[in-house]
């Protein structure tokens, strides 16, 4: 079975570093990807994904990406369960596998 997800879009908000008591860099980062066709109105709709970023890969981002910024990520999907009032939710998120800054102040900083 495969669980991959590839996505190319915008950052939403600056990115946020927290340091877990188990010593892991965690980031969650919300990522604004066009869909590929426009609705009945001409208008290509955005979907918002949540993502989160582990260690190396969370602290490479927090510090070269800001808000606005074009990234790709690969990875795979997961679903948690947490209850709130008694009620069940579930949450589907990506938990990023590789990221790759595509902006060009980033392309510039490379070379």
């Amino acid at each position: 079975m495969v669980n991959t997800v590839m996505l190319v879009g915008r950052l939403t908000h600056d990115i946020e570093l927290k340091k877990l008591d188990s010593g892991k860099n965690v980031s969650r980062i919300s990522l604004a990807v066009n869909r590929s066709y426009k609705n009945a109105e001409g208008v290509y709709e955005t979907d918002f994904i949540d993502c989160v970023l582990w260690d190396g890969i969370a602290s490479n981002t927090c510090d070269y990406c800001k808000k606005g910024d074009v990234v790709g990520i690969r990875g795979r999907l997961q679903a948690s369960y947490y209850e709130k009032d008694e009620i069940k939710h579930k949450v589907i998120e990506v938990v990023a596998e590789k990221i790759t800054f595509l902006s060009q102040s980033h392309k510039a900083e490379e070379a």
